[in-house]
């Protein structure tokens, strides 16, 4: 949680109720309660606005394909750097070649390769 180990946590509660002191420590307690209370308020109301808004393609949406805790930047790196794209074919149905993909590419991307310098900008520093 937050980064902070479990015995962190209770040492850090131990060390706030010694210092706030048994006589507020009962209002700070309802206060963080009443925080908790409005920030879950809060959540629902944005949900239910949102469900409003989006009609009933809300029941549709796939809420985890926006998790962003799924991706991992490593492996999208790595996608784009090192996998190879597929090839059109440039030929059409029937086996009729097309003469837009027969025609040579006008620009084509540059590959990484580690043994190439990185070229420098001037005029980006």
């Amino acid at each position: 949680m937050f980064g902070i180990e479990p015995w962190e946590f209770v040492i850090l509660v131990a060390l706030a109720a010694f210092l706030i002191g048994p006589e507020r420590l009962p209002e700070y307690i309802a206060k963080l309660r009443g925080w908790i209370r409005q920030a879950r308020h809060m959540a629902e109301g944005a949900k239910t606005q949102l469900k409003d808004e989006m009609g009933p393609e809300f029941e549709d949406v796939n809420w985890r394909q926006y998790d962003p805790r799924q991706y991992d930047p490593r492996k999208i790196v790595r996608q784009a750097l090192f996998d190879e794209e597929d090839e059109p074919t440039g030929q059409l149905e029937g086996g009729m070649h097309d003469p837009v993909m027969d025609a040579p590419p006008v620009w084509e991307p540059m590959r990484y390769d580690p043994d190439r310098p990185t070229p420098f900008d001037i005029e980006a520093t």
